[in-house]
């Protein structure tokens, strides 16, 4: 892709945010449906899921690319906890796993009530430790990211689990398909897209924001922006406060207050992304079949 193509400037101040002259690198090309990057900065290497093809991808400057875990129970996305352990959604057996540093898995939930969740798509671990993800249908929909079932639960919500108490609780439940989530860099808000036009395009292709209360609750819910090409999936924010999303035709980039200030082309749908690298400083972008990386001149507010 030629340099100059790359970039989309809506508002000068994207300008500061990108550095001109970085190549968009195809770091791998093989995968069905990538998706779920995280970045393990003490082992300097980045881990993502190829979900249709039940399989768990790692990448090292050094060694390139190999494969983690296979069969991965369709697992899509990944974070880490304050601990550095890997916690993951598993779209097959529709529950959030830790990855134990012996390499066992512990399951954290798998149940709301009395019923199985849907199919756990994305998560992220807020600084007290605690765990929030969503959990749309996409994983039980059909048999290719996981296994066809009818939902049992009667929404579709994005919880938080308290993982020393294994409280599990609802805090939003007016989801249609509730997909990518982050927090702002102070941790006062909590953004979460909504990707139900993937199926409709009549609903919903926005990200919404909410205000975190004590910590614990989620309020004053509203529509932050709304994605042009495609729909929202994966979403970081960087360390000033702007939120960047995965789109139809590549990482859209909006300020603080939900304005498009910028986008960064990708020849391929984007999934997620996340920043990683020793400065957090580049942004590894998972798309459709191939995993890219692109230096930027911000940084990315995701701990650890």
């Amino acid at each position: 892709m030629v340099e100059a193509d790359i970039y989309e400037i809506h508002d000068a101040r994207f300008r500061q945010m990108i550095v001109t002259s970085a190549r968009l690198d195809e770091l791998y090309s093989g995968c069905r449906w990538a998706e779920g990057p995280v970045w393990f900065n003490d082992a300097n290497q980045l881990l993502w899921s190829d979900i249709p093809n039940q399989r768990m991808m790692r990448w090292t400057p050094e060694g390139g690319v190999s494969v983690y875990r296979q069969p991965s129970n369709f697992t899509n996305g990944h974070t880490r906890d304050r601990q550095g352990r890997l916690i993951s959604c598993e779209h097959g057996m529709r529950r959030l796993t830790r990855t134990e540093v012996d390499g066992s898995i512990t399951v954290l939930a798998d149940r709301f009530g009395s019923a199985r969740l849907n199919s756990p798509n994305d998560v992220v671990v807020k600084s007290d430790g605690t765990i929030w993800f969503t959990d749309p249908t996409y994983g039980i929909m059909s048999d290719y990211e996981g296994y066809r079932a009818e939902p049992e639960q009667p929404t579709r919500n994005v919880y938080r689990l308290d993982p020393t108490t294994g409280e599990l609780a609802a805090v939003v439940t007016d989801f249609i398909q509730p997909n990518g989530l982050a927090f702002s860099p102070n941790e006062t808000t909590l953004y979460v897209a909504d990707s139900a036009a993937s199926h409709d395009e009549s609903l919903p292709r926005h990200i919404r924001a909410f205000d975190v209360v004590d910590g614990r609750r989620l309020a004053n819910g509203r529509v932050f922006c709304l994605i042009d090409n495609g729909i929202p999936d994966g979403i970081r924010t960087d360390v000033n406060g702007n939120l960047w999303s995965s789109a139809g035709d590549g990482v859209h980039c909006f300020d603080p207050t939900g304005k498009l200030i910028g986008k960064i082309r990708v020849p391929q749908t984007v999934a997620n992304l996340t920043f990683g690298g020793p400065k957090r400083n580049r942004l590894f972008i998972a798309a459709t079949r191939s995993l890219y990386a692109i230096y930027v001149a911000v940084t990315g507010s995701q701990l650890p």
